[in-house]
């Protein structure tokens, strides 16, 4: 009977593995990695939910969040620059600018001209983005004490390291993706 049942007499499908590296094999089989990355996922989205809820608190965005935070950690007593906070972001100096245009606007912020470089800027907090971050800096301790409080001395350690490891991997990867897209439609098709 043609057109039955599309699971009838078919063998199971089984997925080419999705890794190469032995390191991320174990015992002949990436099951585990393909976990590790679905709770990757499960991590960034639910880091997106709590950076989104905490600038929504403080009126802002939550990428603008974690921009005024990062400016707060790194300021010292001159100030930061914009570059310095798009490297610890891992972002373009073309986002931090804009961002942070924005929040001088809000009054969030201070941009003062870099004595060492004329042509940059200095970032501080105003008066007014420290006013917003003491506020809800229990709130901010709270949630990430209950995030990452799981994590003892050692697994924070191991996870800080790898964190960094795959930053540097992410790259390299996103370098490959954005390579492959800005080759002439067809080739992946060509190879497959």
């Amino acid at each position: 009977m043609a057109g039955s049942g599309a699971g009838e007499g078919a063998a199971a499908y089984v997925l080419p593995p999705t890794v190469s590296a032995v390191a991320l094999i174990e015992k002949g089989s990436d099951r585990r990695f393909r976990a590790l990355v679905n709770d990757l996922f499960t991590v960034a989205s639910r880091m997106e939910t709590v950076r989104a809820h905490l600038g929504a608190r403080m009126g802002i965005s939550g990428p603008q969040y974690s921009v005024l935070i990062a400016v707060a950690h790194l300021q010292g007593e001159r100030g930061v620059s914009v570059g310095a906070i798009a490297q610890a972001m891992h972002v373009s100096s073309a986002f931090i600018a804009s961002e942070t245009g924005k929040m001088a606007r809000l009054g969030l912020l201070l941009k003062q001209s870099n004595p060492q470089d004329r042509r940059g800027v200095l970032l501080s907090l105003a008066p007014a983005g420290r006013l917003k971050i003491d506020r809800i800096s229990p709130e901010i301790r709270a949630i990430n004490d209950l995030f990452f409080g799981v994590l003892d001395d050692q697994s924070f350690a191991a996870l800080s390291a790898a964190a960094g490891a795959l930053v540097k991997g992410s790259r390299k990867a996103v370098h490959y993706v954005n390579a492959v897209e800005s080759e002439a439609p067809g080739v992946l098709d060509a190879t497959a």
